[in-house]
């Protein structure tokens, strides 16, 4: 099973740095999710470490580029774009195309559109395919040569609710093979559900990378609700351990601490809890956190 190793990425247009050094691992038996604003250089990223675009730095899997793997589709499967197929050519023989020139067996063809439930469809013309039936081809192309490794861009784009829960299970599964699956996404409550470490860019830039519990607990958005008659007593002792508090009658809301830290210092004050509860950012908070100063448009207030 393929490590995929991405060092010095980098990639300018004109005087405008798309992707600028970036460096990541992408461990096999995992999914690692890579997250950042509209514009912030993910399929560019993509895009250099398939060797689809010249730039700086080098990605190899278990050690080997791309570009010198002699079947490339039997050890990555890719999807960057959405219906990347001649619109007339039937689905089955656009298959049919693609592993023949990898020296795939042609029943790998039906066996990959009966895995993505296009099996009814295979004389269908991908012209004709909603976006969700064309996502699905393209993931059957990637699937094709039953690769050790997965980069996937947006791959949900299109597919109803349905057909994002069917994608979850599939990749988790292949992921659990001892496959390395790198996948975008702008569905981030989808993505928290998915994902086991995280690539976030934002201005091609390095923002986090790690598992998805560290990135969510490093955010401040996240704080713990105390309930307590003695607030009195406990607010100068949360203030000397350099907690943000804030006050809404009994209720105070605790930033900068852990719940551990505050019932000690309750403790030692004398203070009463009725209440201790740690809300936990979520994903979307915790990103939107990490990427504010990186987005590239922001809409005006009316």
């Amino acid at each position: 099973m393929a490590l995929i190793e991405a060092r010095g990425l980098g990639k300018s247009y004109g005087q405008t740095r798309a992707v600028n050094d970036l460096s990541f691992t992408v461990r096999p038996g995992s999914v690692t999710g890579f997250l950042g604003p509209n514009g912030s250089g993910k399929s560019t990223t993509m895009r250099l470490m398939l060797g689809l675009d010249r730039g700086e730095g080098v990605t190899t899997f278990d050690g080997v580029r791309f570009d010198e793997l002699e079947h490339p589709m039997r050890h990555v499967g890719a999807l960057l774009e959405a219906k990347p197929f001649h619109p007339t050519r039937h689905a089955r023989n656009h298959l049919r195309m693609l592993a023949a020139s990898n020296d795939i067996p042609t029943s790998r063809v039906d066996a990959v559109m009966a895995l993505v439930g296009l099996e009814t469809v295979t004389r269908g013309k991908p012209g004709k395919f909603s976006l969700g039936m064309g996502q699905r081809l393209g993931i059957a192309c990637a699937l094709l040569g039953d690769p050790h490794t997965l980069i996937l861009d947006e791959p949900s784009n299109g597919l109803d609710p349905q057909g994002i829960q069917w994608l979850r299970t599939l990749l988790k599964h292949l992921a659990g093979e001892g496959r390395s699956v790198f996948v975008s996404s702008h569905l981030l409550q989808e993505m928290g559900v998915l994902a086991d470490e995280l690539v976030v860019i934002g201005r091609g830039r390095m923002l986090a990378n790690g598992p998805v519990k560290d990135f969510i607990q490093h955010s401040t958005i996240g704080a713990v609700e105390v309930r307590t008659p003695d607030g009195a007593l406990l607010q100068p002792a949360l203030a000397a351990l350099g907690a943000q508090v804030t006050t809404d009658g009994g209720l105070l809301t605790v930033r900068g601490a852990t719940a551990e830290q505050i019932g000690d210092a309750a403790h030692a004050a004398g203070a009463r809890l009725h209440q201790l509860v740690t809300r936990q950012a979520t994903l979307e908070q915790a990103f939107l956190e990490a990427t504010g100063l990186s987005e590239e448009f922001r809409g005006g207030q009316a």
